[in-house]
């Protein structure tokens, strides 16, 4: 009779494969938040997010006062047996303010899957001056 060497870390590792392989088949795609930058002058808020591969009508764009809100949808190009990293689906981003903004003056631009938003302050933020006594 021949002697067999066991070895536990081989059934491990099977296992280990086992479990990859069952998440990669059916991991859920996690929820995406794009990318942002905000800039400060001292008349406005340059508000500038990544949204690669969204087309400008996909993108609505909602400012209060207060925030930004930035919702996009990338639209599914898979084919049946097509194996993806890319995320399909909704992006939501909410961006509260430090600073009051007159959102009824807010421009944007969209261009090579970036969005840029010039947000002005409020009259009363801009002239705003704080004397401190000692």
């Amino acid at each position: 009779m021949a002697i067999a060497s066991y070895n536990p870390w081989a059934e491990m590792n099977t296992l280990q494969n086992q479990l990859e392989r069952l998440f990669d088949d059916y991991q859920a795609p996690a929820f995406r938040s794009p990318a942002a930058e905000l800039t400060e002058t001292e008349d406005a808020l340059y508000l500038r997010l990544e949204l690669p591969g969204i087309e400008a009508k996909d993108v609505d764009i909602e400012v209060t006062a207060e925030a930004v809100k930035v919702i996009a949808e990338r639209k599914t190009e898979q084919k049946e047996d097509t194996r993806s990293e890319f995320y399909y689906g909704k992006y939501q981003r909410v961006i509260p303010l430090k600073t009051r903004i007159q959102n009824t003056n807010v421009t944007a631009e969209y261009k090579d899957g970036i969005l840029n938003l010039t947000l002005p302050k409020k009259e009363e933020e801009k002239n705003k001056v704080v004397k401190v006594s000692l």
